[in-house]
């Protein structure tokens, strides 16, 4: 659940091509992967990058590392300022952001998106509801207690607590788990009820993150708040949140993991949402660093004589979802306009080339496995060339609607205002009235949680991410027909049994082709339109480096490795 275009509010976009007709669209992959783009062609880039990483999808993973230490760091979250720093709280851009550099999770996702043990030291799966994690010895939280089994049965089983309201239970992951139990000095076994090879990557999340047990029981309800913060394991420690300012970390010099110890000795962050602000702070150098620079300075920032633009890899989409209310909730209608749609328009002048079009809910290059196979299921979903004749032939199949189908979006965001006039210049060359409705962001949110909210309007847009690179976790969050996620109550029994043989099938190639065979069925009957995805766009002053470009900045401690490019 996302909200304004984003989030998932009170709740709570992997390694594949793009198809064959997407690929040209790449405009700058050649400069990503020297690793920064330019508008006029890739050219002599003023602070070439050394040693960087490209993936199959063609985009960038890192930056150059960091040469040195730095004394201080301001970086500019986008989304604005988070609302909590409890991992139970945080599933949305802002908190994530910020969190990842604090408390760490189980697993960790990489920025290759390979998932590895993070504060467990190792996972297996011995029976196939049994999850057990043996834990690092030694780590210790920044208060200097060591961390124990205690402490990560209790930070888990705060997620199944109705009480605490996680944003991250739901009937797939809290509500399948049996048990959690310590079974060990320094081990804790997760039991499930049905199979499940999901949950193990979900550990890389706040689901799995670690906080200290009596710190937190202590802090009560003011947990995660500017008041009392967060106590964690994290390359950084809280210093200070000074509420509608700025949120102040400090390196942890005590951090267990000492090759991935932080650079920057404080690392601030700052809460700028206005476009043309957060681009004149980048330039001036007000602002060090910046994830998500908004697509109307791509060309200022990729002249900036300040510093470097990298386009990297991503896992994130941007699509129109279907509420099933009103005349939209004939899939004829959704895939007529679907299909009148200029995909590559939009990702050429609204996204400025830094988005390709898109087939599925499933961006391409979003799986950590099995990476021809969801490549070859990907170029058989129906393309992104425009197909008005087509179009028009399942309007009248379908019948013109007599009212109109009004589509909502936030407000402040200019840049889905811009993706929605596309959409209703096409809608009109096929006979559909579509009609745009700004909604104020404070709002929007709302449309994600509430079916009330949802009420009156047909569809509403999103910038929408995968969690972990596993693309059955995306497609079950949204199918399930338990989950809040599932906007327009999809049913499908067919592909609820799919989804159910994929869950539990560890087998990694299996696993790929049942996903895609829910993602073709599912794509099919539109329930969301796709429109791009987006690459992940990251801005640097020329004196620092090393975050990593691709889209990994939300449960990886990505602060920890930027540092001094000099």
């Amino acid at each position: 659940m996302r909200c304004p275009a984003h989030a998932r509010c009170r709740r709570r976009i992997t390694g594949d091509r793009p198809g064959r007709a997407e690929v040209r669209n790449r405009a700058f992959v050649a400069c990503a992967v020297a690793g920064v783009i330019s508008l006029a062609g890739c050219g002599n880039p003023a602070h070439p990058p050394s040693g960087d990483r490209s993936t199959d999808a063609g985009t960038l993973v890192d930056t150059p590392a960091a040469k040195g230490d730095a004394d201080r760091v301001t970086w500019n979250v986008p989304y604005g300022e988070p609302t909590s720093l409890d991992p139970l709280k945080s599933a949305n851009y802002p908190e994530n952001e910020v969190l990842s550099n604090l408390c760490e999770s189980l697993m960790r996702v990489n920025p290759d998106y390979s998932v590895t043990p993070g504060l467990a030291e190792s996972a297996s799966h011995p029976t196939p509801t049994t999850w057990v994690y043996d834990l690092r010895k030694g780590v210790k939280f920044w208060d200097g207690k060591e961390m124990t089994a205690d402490d990560v049965v209790y930070s888990l089983k705060r997620h199944m607590d109705p009480a605490e309201g996680s944003f991250w239970a739901s009937s797939m992951l809290t509500g399948n788990i049996a048990s959690i139990e310590k079974t060990g000095d320094l081990q804790v076994t997760v039991t499930l009820k049905k199979p499940d090879v999901v949950i193990n990557q979900y550990m890389a999340t706040p689901l799995g993150a670690i906080t200290e047990a009596a710190f937190t029981r202590q802090a009560g309800a003011k947990f995660g708040t500017p008041d009392k913060g967060v106590m964690c394991t994290g390359p950084f420690s809280l210093k200070s949140w000074d509420k509608g300012s700025q949120i102040t970390m400090v390196r942890n010099d005590s951090y267990w993991d000492q090759a991935r110890k932080a650079h920057a000795k404080e690392f601030d962050f700052r809460f700028i949402v206005d476009p043309a602000t957060l681009t004149n702070a980048l330039k001036t150098g007000e602002i060090d660093g910046s994830y998500d620079v908004p697509t109307d300075a791509v060309d200022q920032l990729s002249n900036a004589a300040n510093g470097t633009l990298y386009l990297g890899r991503s896992m994130q989409l941007v699509a129109i979802i279907g509420t099933g209310e009103g005349p939209f909730a004939d899939p004829r209608l959704r895939t007529a306009l679907l299909a009148a749609v200029d995909r590559e328009a939009i990702a050429k002048t609204v996204f400025a080339g830094t988005a390709a079009p898109l087939r599925s809910v499933v961006p391409p290059g979003s799986s950590s496995y099995a990476s021809e196979v969801y490549e070859k299921a990907y170029d058989k979903l129906r393309p992104t060339t425009v197909d008005i004749d087509g179009a028009k032939k399942l309007v009248e199949e379908a019948g013109r609607p007599s009212g109109p189908i009004v589509i909502a979006y936030p407000s402040e965001r200019t840049v889905y205002e811009d993706i929605l006039a596309e959409v209703q210049s096409s809608g009109k060359k096929i006979g559909l009235d579509i009609r745009p409705q700004g909604v104020p962001s404070a709002r929007y949110g709302a449309l994600f949680s509430d079916a009330e909210a949802r009420k009156g309007y047909s569809g509403f847009v999103t910038t929408n991410y995968l969690d972990v690179p596993e693309p059955l976790a995306f497609l079950r969050r949204h199918i399930d027909h338990g989950s809040p996620d599932n906007y327009d109550n999809f049913t499908d029994p067919e592909i609820t049994t799919l989804l159910e043989q994929a869950s539990a099938e560890t087998d990694d190639t299996k696993r790929a082709e049942l996903t895609t065979e829910v993602e073709a069925k599912y794509m099919a009957k539109t329930p969301w339109l796709p429109m791009v995805a987006p690459s992940t766009r990251l801005f640097m002053n020329s004196r620092i480096t090393g975050a990593p470009a691709s889209f990994d900045y939300l449960y990886y401690p990505w602060a920890a490795a930027v540092g001094s490019a000099k």
